[in-house]
């Protein structure tokens, strides 16, 4: 069995919050700092599976976009390009490693099976020059044989009928809503001819009680091939043999994938597929572990970004709500011609009730260059409606309606 590696996406943002706490908070302090990122089990065919990093990584109390999951982390940031260049890779690995399996170990992981998707990222800020160096690592644990796979993956469209399809999609959302999450990264399966029911991981001992019952789980799968699972799986392979090598032989294995395409919820681009698990225990020592990033060139090494271009303030607003377009066009219309969109100009015959909230939404839209044409002036009556002028313009007889409404557009984004 072989599977989809993780592909690291920071955002802008992540760089210009790093810059910000290197410079106020870290300083020359290079301890260990935890990081939040996430992935998702929607994106369209032919992009990989990301884990994404943004500005708000730093605070682990800050919430990640709906239907994702999370992903927590280490971050080793270096003071010199010479440390980050002489850490020991190997003694990081295994240190991260050795966490994810006393937490399998303990049943830790059982708990909370985040536990099992943690990653490190080790960098080094040039900040005179705004370049970053950085290098990700994925933890894997791994089987000293192998994985055998018993059945090959085969779409859920496949195997599922209609209504089994419908009954998972309630049952996980349900199970989500129980759980008080938008995404569950693990969860157990049975099902019949017309029902499914799903349950937490944590409930296995009960869950599973029929004696040669198929014992199936389902895995956040933020990989979109064919034949292939994601990374999330491995380590959740690590703790099925730890746990259940005596009770299961044979796994059955739901990568769950939920994508929505022009409005339309579609998960039977998931694959399900049956492994066997080694019937041997792994022993009490960690075993061995994989996971560091290849770069650009596809060798084993670190990667580095130039933003010393689009670290301004302004360019950094531009470059977010461009990056907020891409993510919507690729999560539901990846044919969605986005550059025509950017590139147009719009004239709005009026700037009152509808002319402000058009324009804002134009904006939200990446349109750049949009003309008011109005000769009223603003009124105390103005700003409780329309969301571009405050009571300040109504002072002095009001200020005219298109400039105050021009400026309070750029003032809200400086590129338009």
């Amino acid at each position: 069995l072989q599977f989809a590696p993780f592909s690291s996406a920071l955002d802008a943002g992540f760089w210009h919050e790093l810059t910000q706490r290197k410079l106020n908070e870290y300083r020359l302090d290079e301890t260990p700092k935890l990081i939040k990122g996430y992935y998702y089990n929607g994106d369209p065919l032919g992009l990989p599976a990301r884990l994404t990093l943004e500005f708000s990584a730093f605070d682990m109390n800050a919430s990640i976009p709906a239907r994702c999951c999370p992903a927590f982390g280490t971050l080793y940031n270096t003071n010199t390009f010479e440390t980050f260049k002489s850490c020991d890779k190997k003694a990081l690995l295994d240190k991260e490693a050795n966490e994810i399996w006393e937490s399998i170990r303990s049943g830790a992981a059982l708990e909370n099976p985040m536990l099992l998707n943690r990653f490190l990222l080790l960098t080094f800020a040039d900040l005179k020059k705004y370049h970053f160096y950085y290098w990700f690592c994925y933890p894997a644990l791994c089987f000293p044989d192998g994985i055998e796979i018993t059945q090959k993956p085969v779409c859920l469209g496949d195997r599922f009928s209609p209504n089994q399809i419908q009954a998972l999609q309630k049952a996980y959302d349900d199970l989500c809503q129980e759980e008080g999450l938008t995404a569950l990264p693990y969860f157990l399966i049975k099902y019949h001819d017309n029902s499914v029911v799903i349950s937490p991981l944590k409930k296995w001992d009960g869950f599973f009680q029929e004696q040669g019952e198929k014992v199936t789980v389902g895995v956040y799968d933020p990989c979109n091939l064919s034949q292939y699972p994601g990374w999330p799986l491995r380590n959740f392979l690590i703790l099925a043999a730890h746990k259940w090598y005596l009770a299961v032989q044979r796994l059955e294995v739901l990568c769950f994938r939920d994508r929505t395409m022009q409005g339309v919820r579609d998960i039977t681009h998931s694959i399900i597929f049956e492994i066997k698990l080694p019937q041997a225990p792994l022993g009490p020592d960690c075993p061995k572990a994989v996971g560091w990033e290849k770069n650009q060139k596809g060798s084993m090494g670190p990667r580095m970004v130039n933003l010393s271009e689009c670290m301004d303030p302004k360019r950094l607003a531009e470059s977010s709500v461009d990056l907020n377009l891409k993510l919507m066009c690729w999560r539901l219309v990846p044919t969605l011609d986005l550059e025509k969109i950017v590139a147009a100009k719009c004239l709005l015959l009026g700037a009152g009730t509808l002319g402000c909230s058009v324009a804002r939404t134009l904006m939200g839209w990446g349109v750049r260059k949009i003309t008011f044409v109005d000769n009223a002036k603003i009124s105390y009556s103005n700003p409780v409606r329309q969301p571009l002028y405050e009571f300040e313009d109504c002072l002095s007889g009001g200020k005219p309606k298109a400039l105050a409404a021009a400026e309070r557009l750029q003032k809200i984004f400086p590129g338009v």
